[in-house]
C-alpha cells in the first residue's frame, strides 16, 4: 500500500464511529425518538444517515413520513430529546485503536482537525479528557458550524480552511459512506474504516481511496507509515 501520509499536512477526522464507538447508541436514540412521533424506521437505517446534521436527518424522515419538512425550531426540540436518549443508553466509549491512530498522525506531523456532523455536547465536551492535547481550540468543525452537513463538502472544506492547507495536502478519515462522499467531493484523499455494520461495498461505491476493516488495522498501518517519513 502506498504511504498516503507522505506530503500530507492535515488529517480531517470524523468523530462518531471513528473516535468513539457511539453509533450503536445514536441509532437506538434516533429510532426511539422518531418512533414516538409515529415515524416508521429501523435502527440500522440511521447508520446510513451518519454524517448528516441532526436537523437534516429529522427533515429527511419528516419528508418520508409526512410529505413535508420539519420546522427548524421543532427540529431543535426533537434533536434535544434524541440527545437525552443518547446519554441514557450508555457512557462514552473511545474507539479501540483511535488513540494509536491519532498518535501516528501526530508523529507524521499532521494537524488533526475534528470534522463531525454531530452537535452532541456529551461527546464533544469529552474530547479533551479522552484525547488530551489532540484537538486544540479552534480545530473543530461541528454540525453547528456549517450550513450544509455531509454529504455536502462544506464541512471538509471548512476543515481545510482551519488547517490552512490545500486539498492535496490533507486526508479525511471516515467510517460513514456519506462522510466519504463529502471528503471526495472536497477533493481530499479519503480513508474509510468499517467500524460498524455497513458493508465494504458501500464505501467502494463512494470511491474511498483506502478501506480498512477495523480501527486497530488502520492504526497499525498508519503507525508504520509514520515511522517511514
Amino acid at each position: 500500500m502506498e504511504n498516503f501520509l507522505i506530503g500530507r499536512r492535515a488529517a480531517l477526522i470524523d468523530m462518531d464511529g471513528v473516535l468513539y464507538d457511539s453509533m450503536k447508541y445514536h441509532t437506538l436514540a434516533w429510532q426511539r425518538m422518531m418512533s414516538e412521533l409515529g415515524v416508521e424506521c429501523s435502527r440500522d437505517e440511521f447508520y446510513l444517515y451518519e454524517g448528516m446534521t441532526g436537523a437534516a436527518t429529522i427533515d429527511l424522515l419528516y419528508q418520508r413520513a409526512f410529505g413535508h419538512g420539519c420546522d427548524p425550531e421543532e427540529a431543535k426540540r426533537l434533536y434535544a430529546i434524541k440527545s437525552e436518549y443518547f446519554k441514557e443508553f450508555g457512557e462514552r466509549e473511545p474507539m479501540s485503536g483511535a488513540d494509536m491512530m491519532l498518535a501516528a498522525l501526530g508523529e507524521a506531523g499532521l494537524q488533526r482537525i475534528l470534522v463531525t456532523g454531530s452537535s452532541q455536547l456529551s461527546l464533544l465536551d469529552s474530547l479533551e479528557a479522552d484525547y488530551p492535547g489532540v484537538f486544540v481550540p479552534g480545530n473543530r468543525v461541528t454540525g453547528g458550524d456549517v450550513t450544509h452537513g455531509k454529504p455536502h463538502p462544506e464541512p471538509y472544506l471548512r476543515g481545510l480552511e482551519i488547517a490552512g492547507v490545500p486539498a492535496s495536502e490533507a486526508i479525511v478519515i471516515e467510517n460513514a459512506p456519506l462522510g466519504v462522499r463529502a471528503g471526495k467531493a472536497a477533493g481530499i484523499f479519503t480513508v474509510a474504516i468499517t467500524t460498524g455494520p455497513i458493508p465494504r461495498g458501500e464505501f467502494e461505491k463512494e470511491r474511498a481511496d483506502v478501506i480498512f476493516s477495523s480501527m486497530p488495522e488502520a492504526a497499525e498501518v498508519m503507525m508504520k507509515m509514520a515511522k517511514e517519513i
